[in-house]
């Protein structure tokens, strides 16, 4: 007997993953998938990435479920007419990535089940409705602030965010808290478009907060900060190569991972409210080491062995 079992052990593993990737789709037969992707953010693209080859991982694919792309531009007008074009096909469940995108598909419907990815701080958004969950993106502003101020000593932090967008209200308002704790002033650049990046002027470092407008244009902004020798730390990942010199982000690859996994229990049947929403369990420190260099500022130490990642 146990000979046998020694053999049907592995077997009945395989068994139940076939069958499993069969439910799921089954279950994905004919259905839709929206997704609302803001435009040209290196960010959401790699999300993106994560959660088709997680939807492929779940047997969701080509021939068992269409999935329709909407690319917004972050402007709120852009992000609920996306929502309202993936009700009007009909989809069965809608992903969004970025907190602006799941605010609006909340406000545009209350039936279709919505998972989000790269949400800063859903609770405090008010984004965990019965027919919402996802992964949250939130990441310690405080230790950012704290490395940042380890690596340019500034006493003046700018702080780019958007009144159209509340999760970067919330990240402008942590930083502001922060001041006595780590002895600084921070000045705030409200920046919805290209234009108001001329806002930005007379502080030592800057702070991107995971806005779509900033990180639509982030080049733009690197470059503008660049010639005052300015340097830059993000709570979004995606700008690192541009010339952001510290990142601290929830690791793309895991929150679309683990969209996928589930938009595949919502097309099951599982209900929103059923789903936990689940906090990120990798967080990536990146460095761009070259650019801190250029601009004659020394990375401590303890902050360059802590990275996951550091461009040389």
């Amino acid at each position: 007997m146990s000979k046998v079992w020694r053999y049907l052990k592995p077997l009945s593993f395989f068994v139940i993953a076939a069958v499993w990737m069969f439910s799921s789709e089954a279950a994905a037969a004919g259905k839709t998938i929206g997704v609302v992707m803001t435009g040209n953010i290196p960010y959401y693209k790699d999300i993106h990435k994560a959660f088709s080859e997680g939807l492929a991982a779940e047997g969701i694919g080509p021939g068992s479920a269409e999935v329709v792309l909407q690319p917004p531009t972050p402007e709120p007008t852009s992000w609920a007419n996306s929502v309202r074009k993936l009700v009007a096909v009909g989809a069965q469940v809608i992903v969004t990535y970025g907190a602006p995108a799941t605010v609006a598909a909340l406000a545009e419907t209350s039936d279709v089940p919505i998972i989000f990815a790269g949400v800063y701080d859903p609770q405090s958004l008010g984004v965990l409705g019965k027919n919402a969950t996802g992964v949250s993106s939130t990441v310690p502003v405080a230790s950012l602030v704290k490395n940042l101020k380890a690596i340019s000593g500034f006493s003046t932090l700018g702080v780019v965010y958007s009144t159209s967008e509340k999760d970067t209200v919330l990240q402008a308002n942590d930083v502001a808290r922060l001041e006595s704790t780590y002895g600084y002033r921070s000045a705030k650049f409200n920046v919805k478009r290209q234009e108001d990046l001329a806002k930005i002027a007379n502080v030592d470092a800057l702070l991107l907060t995971t806005g779509c407008a900033a990180m639509h244009c982030v080049t733009n902004i690197i470059s503008t900060v660049r010639k005052s020798r300015i340097p830059t730390a993000a709570t979004i990942g995606g700008g690192e190569q541009s010339g952001i010199i510290l990142t601290l982000s929830a690791n793309p690859q895991e929150q679309g991972r683990t969209a996928a996994r589930m938009v595949a229990r919502a097309l099951k049947g599982d209900k929103p409210s059923a789903i936990p929403v689940e906090p990120p369990k990798k967080i990536d420190l990146i460095i761009n080491l070259k650019e801190a260099t250029d601009m004659g500022l020394k990375v401590p130490f303890d902050i360059l062995t802590s990275a996951t990642k550091v461009i040389k």
